[in-house]
């Protein structure tokens, strides 16, 4: 099947001068070579092992393939790479580094140098070493344990990257941990594992951020949020974070963060219908009653108020899949793709699709002086026992990308100062526990091991449409 028509019919209206467009992915889901015998283990070698999880094995292969990974990114049109670099890897026994592993790292980040690519490098992304045990991010020891990792990583790799991305999706990864059991070490309903999570895991931010600049003033430091439009779940930590670069002390805090969670949902909620937007506003009220927050960061605002640092991010940085939570809930046993799925949460591919509220979204999280980055943006279809399944509701990749390349033109338009975005990802790649979710501009066939297909699992071409979009809406050169 070709390419779906992205184009309508009118003038192309064109990206800024300096906007890059990208991939993103991580190690574990596409390196390979994780929790195997005589290989790394990280924090899901227990899942793995226990048949909780399928192994990740040799996942994508992109540990020894890379140079194709990067040249299949460029033919796609894009100038930015997001990955991670694996801690599991670099540190594999408690204090002793695999510098062959550093340096094959170096070797990836100059690859992309070498291609045109700016690198952007997660510190961790949903994963640690093993011996960290299963609640690193319970003890009071997981921010200066990080900041060290923080440290070595920026030392060892700062020639070659100055783009960081501290601890992805903060609020994501204690959500999954500790309240749905998404993720090791597989909690539901603890709130408070969750609430502490989310404190330690933003006090590491803030300590690795510190020293990312201490060891390198140029860097540009982020962690981005997984977009779930309720204040409490989401936004509330990016403004923590800002809470001195406004002037705001220590005791004026929660008032500040009650106006500020106010003005987000009024500014989110005012593209929803108004005969439903009643209903986001109670599951707001509701999280917001249930896990009270803004009384459970001591730790993140002891360090946000002991940093060398005024702000402690420099840049905005997104996940964007299907934001608004309040339409989350799904009723237990029904059929998903000739199955019954009990869970409540819904599965990748039962997302829905939301181009229509970025806009908004990203003029709700603006800042001044402070760029926006989408480092995540996808759409999902699965793959069940061998089948490939088109999306019931129609949507394909090209028309997905379109439509929220559209979105971010809008904001542009607006004023936001939105600099990047990434789609998430290049290939088909591990989904935490499966290889059924996907992702990719482009499919893998893993039953003759692991063919890198040219089209994406739908049969669509959606790395020549990704970048016809991107061609089409890059700046006009100047004249001669």
């Amino acid at each position: 099947m070709g390419t779906t028509n992205v184009e309508a019919p009118g003038a192309v209206r064109r990206l800024p001068s300096g906007f890059r467009v990208g991939i993103s992915d991580s190690g574990y889901q596409s390196e390979g070579g994780f929790n195997g015998p005589g290989e790394p283990t990280n924090s899901w070698a227990h899942w793995e092992r226990s048949g909780r999880a399928v192994p990740a094995g040799a996942a994508n292969e992109l540990w020894d393939r890379y140079p194709e990974h990067l040249d299949a990114a460029v033919e796609a049109g894009c100038d930015t790479y997001r990955t991670s670099v694996e801690w599991a890897r670099c540190e594999p026994h408690p204090g002793v580094l695999d510098h062959d592993a550093i340096r094959h790292y170096a070797r990836i980040l100059r690859a992309c140098h070498e291609r045109g690519i700016e690198p952007v490098l997660a510190l961790q992304h949903f994963t640690y070493p093993d011996w960290l045990g299963p609640d690193l991010w319970l003890d009071a020891s997981a921010p200066e344990r990080f900041a060290r990792w923080a440290r070595i990583v920026v030392e060892e790799l700062g020639e070659h990257c100055s783009r960081w991305v501290t601890i992805n999706e903060i609020n994501a990864a204690a959500i999954g941990s500790y309240l749905i059991g998404y993720f090791p070490p597989g909690g539901r309903l603890r709130r408070t594992a969750m609430l502490r999570a989310t404190d330690h895991m933003l006090a590491a931010h803030v300590r690795a951020y510190d020293v990312l600049h201490q060891v390198q003033p140029e860097a540009v430091v982020g962690t981005n949020t997984y977009a779930f439009w309720a204040y409490d779940t989401d936004r509330i930590l990016s403004d923590v974070l800002l809470s001195r670069s406004h002037g705001v002390e220590r005791h004026d805090l929660r008032e500040w963060l009650a106006a500020r969670r106010d003005a987000f949902h009024d500014a989110v909620l005012s593209d929803v219908p108004s005969q439903v937007r009643w209903w986001d506003r109670t599951v707001h009220r509701s999280l917001q009653a249930y896990l009270r927050i803004d009384q459970a960061l001591p730790a993140a605002i002891e360090a946000v108020h002991a940093s060398a640092n005024e702000r402690c991010m420099d840049v905005a940085q997104v996940s964007w899949y299907d934001p608004r939570l309040a339409t989350y809930p799904r009723w237990p046993g029904r059929r998903s793709l000739g199955r019954r799925r009990w869970g409540v949460d819904p599965a990748h591919w039962e997302q829905t699709p939301s181009p229509q509220h970025l806009t908004r979204y990203l003029q709700a999280i603006a800042e001044p002086s402070q760029e926006i980055w989408i480092l995540e943006n996808g759409l999902c279809n699965a793959i069940i026992d061998g089948v490939a399944h088109q999306r019931p509701d129609g949507w394909d990749r090209p028309r997905y990308i379109a439509a929220h390349l559209d979105a971010v033109l809008d904001a542009i338009e607006l004023g936001v100062d939105v600099t990047a975005y990434h789609h998430w990802g290049l290939f088909d790649s591990y989904q935490w526990g499966d290889y059924e979710a996907c992702f990719g501009l482009r499919g893998v066939d893993r039953e003759h091991g692991c063919k890198l297909l040219e089209l994406d699992s739908m049969g669509r071409d959606s790395v020549a449409a990704l970048r016809t979009l991107v061609d089409a809406r890059r700046p006009t050169p100047p004249p001669p």
